[in-house]
């Protein structure tokens, strides 16, 4: 994910180059931005998360270890705004209408399946929500996955695994079509 002048770019930014981080967030913002809305399920919401992790990003600059790639740092960022964004009181009232709001009649059977997939994705606990919406929407090798929620390897297999099987329990009602 890191790009070979990564290094260079974030020295620079630490040094207060704003320019340099731009250069390094610049190709940060559009995976970011679909992995808070996949976690969150609000666009405006997950414009809000991204932008407060890039300041965060910002001011935590120095707290990337050297050697480190910016990418799966500034991911963790972006999926710890979203969690601490869910966890405050006002996303579960504001959210609870949507949630429990019934599926709309007469709708074709593929858009029910992604209705049902997004609550099955969004009933999934943070940690795995986000080990899915990283490996398979974003299609980050499981290494990165790892690295962006600062687990192992093995760590991010079995949040993946036990999401998956999480969301099969939900979905068992439809067969698989190939």
């Amino acid at each position: 994910m890191g790009a070979p002048g990564d290094s260079d770019l974030i020295a620079r930014a630490r040094a207060g180059d704003k320019n340099a981080f731009e250069q390094l967030l610049r190709p940060m913002v559009a995976p970011a931005a679909r992995l808070a809305y996949g976690m969150l399920q609000d666009r405006a919401a997950a414009e809000d998360v991204v932008q407060e992790a890039a300041l965060k990003a910002w001011r935590r600059l120095r707290s990337l270890r050297p050697g480190s790639d910016f990418g799966p740092w500034f991911l963790g960022i972006a999926a710890n705004q979203c969690r601490s964004l869910r966890r405050t009181r006002w996303w579960s009232v504001l959210r609870f209408e949507q949630v429990h709001s019934p599926a709309a009649q007469g709708t074709e059977d593929a858009t029910v399946r992604g209705a049902d997939m997004r609550r099955a994705l969004q009933r999934l606990p943070d940690g795995q929500r986000a080990a899915i919406l990283l490996h398979f929407y974003l299609d980050l090798p499981l290494e990165t996955v790892a690295a962006v929620l600062g687990i192992s390897v093995s760590g991010a297999k079995s949040r993946v695994n036990r999401a998956l099987k999480r969301m099969r329990r939900g979905l068992d009602s439809y067969e698989v079509v190939m």
